[in-house]
């Protein structure tokens, strides 16, 4: 007998018939349960967390795939940054997020680490440069406004190297200069930093054309380098003979032609800063970067033609140079020719004096044609025609034997500082002068203050040897007659006098009034004039009738003659005709 589970579907249907008909034949058994058949069905319920699963699964897929190297980067401190929320920025674009922040194993500084995108991992070059960008009050302005309200976040400045790093020292202050800045960049070299400082401007005209990007110490500490960025397109005006000069600060000069005032601008007077020029602008090629240029301590020295090589000559006073100081100018006939460069005790065991030796450095080349006049060129051959430096001295010889000194001069009564002088003595006595010692040594002479001295000293010990008691005690005397006379001229002499000066201002208070136009001595005067003025005029027409009929005297006044008209003042009268009608 076959199982139920033998049973193929397609007997079952035919069994089911069969235990119908044994029902219905009457053999009547107990109720069966009915079979149930089931198909096998997935819940849709269980699509939820597949689903859930595939997009976690997919999330962490591409968060993987998206993820970019984790650096780590060291600062002093922590200001402004927070964990989980601090931004890393490339030319403004999130590239990171600050993960953690530790300190150092010694506690002295702060160890950022910070997870970069996948697409920025370019970034972490081994020359990449980190720092806080945060609001910043300083010299040369103020930086990171934005920050304010958006919160600090961490700048970054792409390397041009191609090897990847993972550790950085972050800068404490933003780089002036940043990677791929059209311009160039130029090295100076100058004796001290000044008030430079990075970040300071450099000036083309007045105009800021570029910026010191960074400074070092020389290794042999005689002098600082920096580095200047020069904004394109202003990096094209420096060139071969360009000049650089520091602009710090304000340069105040009073001369002949009155006080100057130079400065670049206010900024320059806070925070310091460098100008150039050239003296072949747009003539010139450009400069290669890097090029090496000497900053000069003010444009006047920055601007002056090139001195040449120094010789190098000693003086020897002996009398006291205080208030020389090195660096104090060498002048001859009014022109800088040169400065000081040390000065120094000497001891002499013969006199058992201690001059002073005084190093100054000459620049032959300040002269000009000077050099190449025929006074020197007819002087005789130094040993090396090829020595240039031979022809300083043999013109030196020459200049000594017409009385050539050094002295040493007063600059400034008020702050006592002194210079050297070269000049001309009349009837210098005769020295000798070696042309081939090394260094040079001019002959000196007193100093003109010194002399000043000896003579008011002089003065002073005439003075002492005046017999001044006697002299005072004399004059005590004279005073008292002559006080003794003044009494007297006040007593006596002056009251007669302003008696006189009265009796003459009567005097003449009367003439004036006797000499007035309406006074009675004019008018009568006046009268007086008149009738002599008539009586001259009548006097004047006899003669003149006398002149012409003398006959008048003894015939008389002819009947038929006219009247002899009054003459006009002045004019002589026309005499009548005697001739008869």
């Amino acid at each position: 007998m076959s199982s139920p589970a033998d049973d193929t579907p397609a007997d079952q249907p035919r069994n089911a018939q069969n235990e119908a008909a044994a029902d219905l034949a009457g053999n009547i058994a107990a109720p069966r349960a009915p079979l149930v058949q089931r198909k096998a069905r997935l819940s849709l319920i269980w699509l939820v967390p597949v689903v859930a699963a595939v997009i976690g699964l997919s999330m962490l897929v591409h968060a993987w795939l998206s993820e970019g190297p984790e650096i780590t980067i060291t600062f002093q401190s922590a200001a402004g940054l927070e964990a989980g929320k601090t931004p890393v920025k490339y030319k403004d674009v999130v590239v990171g997020n600050v993960k953690t922040i530790k300190l150092s194993a010694d506690s002295t500084r702060v160890i950022v680490t910070v997870a970069l995108a996948k697409s920025a991992e370019t970034l972490a070059r081994t020359d990449t440069r980190f720092w806080v960008v945060r609001p910043r009050i300083g010299a040369g302005g103020v930086s990171g406004i934005d920050t304010l309200l958006s919160g600090a976040y961490i700048g970054v400045d792409k390397g041009t190297a191609t090897t990847a790093a993972t550790a950085f020292g972050g800068l404490e202050t933003p780089p002036t200069v940043i990677n791929g800045m059209p311009g160039k960049t130029f090295l100076i070299r100058a004796d001290d930093l000044g008030s430079l400082d990075i970040g300071s401007p450099v000036y083309f005209r007045r105009i800021q054309v570029g910026r010191v990007a960074s400074y070092k110490l020389d290794a042999d500490g005689h002098g600082v380098s920096l580095r200047v960025f020069i904004d394109a397109p202003y990096d094209r005006f420096v060139g071969a003979s360009t000049r650089f000069w520091n602009a710090s600060g304000v340069d105040v000069s009073l001369g002949a032609d009155g006080l100057k005032l130079k400065t670049q601008s206010m900024a320059v007077i806070v925070a310091g800063g460098i100008a150039f020029s050239s003296t072949a602008v747009g003539s010139e090629a450009p400069a290669a970067a890097d090029t090496t240029f000497t900053l000069a301590s003010d444009q006047e020295a920055a601007m002056a033609p090139p001195d040449g090589p120094a010789q190098h000559i000693m003086l020897r006073f002996n009398q006291s140079v205080r208030g020389l100081r090195v660096g104090a100018p060498v002048e001859f006939s009014g022109f800088s020719l040169g400065r000081v460069v040390s000065v120094e005790m000497d001891y002499d065991p013969a006199t058992h004096h201690f001059p002073a030796i005084v190093n100054i450095d000459v620049y032959p080349s300040r002269m000009g044609r000077v050099l190449n006049s025929h006074a020197i060129t007819t002087l005789p051959a130094p040993e090396s025609s090829a020595d240039e430096q031979q022809r300083a001295p043999h013109f030196l010889a020459t200049m000594v034997a017409h009385g050539l000194r050094a002295q040493v001069r007063s600059a400034n009564l008020l702050t006592g500082q002194l210079y050297i002088a070269l000049d001309f003595v009349p009837n210098a006595p005769k020295v000798a002068f070696d042309i081939n010692a090394r260094p040079l040594v001019l002959p000196t002479v007193s100093g003109s203050f010194d002399k000043l001295q000896e003579q008011l000293a002089s003065i002073v010990a005439k003075v002492d040897r005046m017999p001044l008691e006697s002299i005072a005690r004399n004059l005590d005397g004279s005073l008292g007659e002559l006080k003794t006379t003044l009494q007297q001229v006040n007593g006596q002499l002056l009251p007669e006098g302003q008696r006189t000066m009265q009796q003459a201002r009567q005097s003449f208070s009367d003439a004036s009034r006797v000499l007035a136009e309406d006074s009675p001595l004019q008018q009568n005067l006046g009268q007086t004039l008149s009738e002599l003025q008539r009586t001259a005029r009548s006097m004047r027409t006899l003669t003149d009738l006398l002149e012409r009929h003398p006959e008048v005297l003894l015939r008389g006044r002819p009947a038929s003659m006219p009247p002899t008209p009054a003459p006009a003042s002045g004019a002589h009268p026309e005499p009548a005709s005697l001739e008869p009608k």
